[in-house]
């Protein structure tokens, strides 16, 4: 029988949100999730520029808040750049390394991700490091290859200690804001290859939590967190509306308290 771990849901707001809206969402979400079980740990990434607006509004509350990518660096001549010690001031407690839209987008490394997660855990802030394949590495049977070179480049750098502190999230690229999403089968029998190298590091970081993210909407949350190796899920597109982003974290709960 496989070990029951506590659930985790994290709202990725990615470039979306202005301060009223903002205020919407977040205190919808704070007083919806209050409702929910307390084994169930929920959280939201903002983006940089309302690190203090989620301060200000979910003080207090259970959601834990965070951004959505750090510097390499801590601080220096780097225009534009956030380092991660700048994001605890805010009281935040997370930061999304090595999303995909990141890797893609801005060209960056398996190695970059891993020196970001360095520089997260340094500052005491809990890593979210993605992996994930394309559609053309999944159709060449690449799947395992691809996310797991992603992984150990970051296990790699860290000690067992630092690294039983990480979160992984496993998104398919050819899933994210497509609508599309892996079946439940083909989302835990990543989550379980990913679970292996994880053991692979030390006992301690075997039940490092690992989320799926890739289209994860109200209708087929309960099912995927079913999986005995899926422990929530990053929210994309679903957590900018507090509804749905209620209705996941409401069945990341359903599955605990059922397993629980």
């Amino acid at each position: 029988m496989s070990k029951q771990r506590a659930k985790l849901v994290v709202g990725n707001w990615k470039m979306h949100g202005r301060l009223a809206e903002n205020a919407t969402l977040l205190q919808a979400v704070a007083q919806g999730a209050s409702a929910l079980p307390g084994d169930l740990r929920v959280g939201v990434c903002v983006p940089s520029p309302y690190l203090a607006q989620a301060q200000s509004l979910l003080a207090g509350s259970r959601i834990v808040w965070g951004v959505q990518d750090v510097s390499a660096f801590t601080h220096g001549a780097y225009t534009g750049e956030v380092a991660a010690p700048m994001v605890v001031d805010f009281g935040a407690s997370l930061a999304i390394v090595g999303h995909s839209e990141r890797r893609a987008y801005h060209r960056e490394s398996a190695e970059l991700v891993a020196v970001k997660t360095q520089r997260v855990l340094e500052a005491g802030l809990t890593p979210i490091v993605c992996v994930g394949e394309t559609l053309e590495e999944r159709e060449a049977g690449a799947t395992e290859q691809v996310v797991g070179t992603q992984l150990d480049e970051v296990l790699a750098k860290l000690s067992v200690q630092d690294a039983a502190r990480i979160v992984v999230a496993y998104e398919p690229v050819w899933a994210i804001g497509t609508g599309k999403s892996a079946t439940s089968e083909q989302a835990q029998a990543v989550h379980a290859f990913l679970r292996s190298r994880l053991a692979a590091k030390g006992a301690e970081v075997a039940d490092v939590p690992l989320l799926y993210g890739g289209s994860v909407k109200p209708e087929n949350a309960e099912e995927l967190f079913r999986q005995p190796d899926i422990d929530g899920g990053l929210i994309g597109g679903a957590s900018l509306k507090d509804q749905d982003f209620l209705a996941i974290c409401k069945a990341a709960a359903a599955v605990v308290g059922v397993a629980g």
